[in-house]
């Protein structure tokens, strides 16, 4: 059987969010040999979570969670007071109930562009984003880095991490950076 794809997530089974493990998931009760392991916010924690559960949204349903916290998604504020996000709530839904996380040193944070969310391409360093750099000035700038500091510093795996997204309609790089 073929795995469910991931509209915000195209790369979500090369990231590390998703193990070879046999077991039965919690959600639906099959069988299963691909397990997901990153971050799920709800109050309780399921042994075992499979793509097919994440991607049809029955994994958030059951256990009333978010794989991705909605008001991190960029254009949402966690004020409900505030005005309404120019992202459609099934949009953003989709990301926080029906896409797999990535793995972060702190909360995770989702990008968007075009009002809408932007998908999430994979973690990056100096190496990866320069062919990108002149579309990441703004994202950096805004992050407090230098552009230098950025190419020079920045990695997959230490202690500032680049998270990099690119817009479903006009393509543009988004980069994410988070440190520990």
């Amino acid at each position: 059987m073929e795995l469910p794809k991931f509209k915000y997530s195209p790369n979500a089974y090369k990231i590390g969010v998703f193990e070879n493990e046999e077991g039965t998931c919690s959600v639906c009760g099959e069988k299963r040999n691909v397990k997901y392991t990153s971050s799920f916010y709800s109050t309780e924690d399921p042994e075992y979570i499979c793509p097919f559960c994440i991607a049809n949204g029955k994994a958030a349903e059951k256990y009333e969670g978010e794989f991705n916290d909605y008001a991190g998604i960029e254009g949402v504020s966690p004020d409900p007071n505030a005005s309404k996000p120019a992202i459609s709530k099934e949009l953003l839904l989709e990301v926080s109930e029906r896409t797999p996380s990535y793995n972060s040193w702190q909360q995770e944070v989702w990008l968007s562009h075009c009002n809408e969310p932007c998908a999430f391409i994979g973690y990056a360093d100096g190496e990866t984003i320069k062919p990108f750099i002149d579309e990441l000035e703004d994202d950096i700038e805004n992050n407090g880095y230098d552009k230098d500091e950025v190419l020079e510093f920045l990695s997959k795996n230490s202690s500032m991490v680049g998270y990099l997204f690119q817009c479903l309609h006009c393509g543009k790089h988004r980069l994410h950076i988070d440190c520990d």
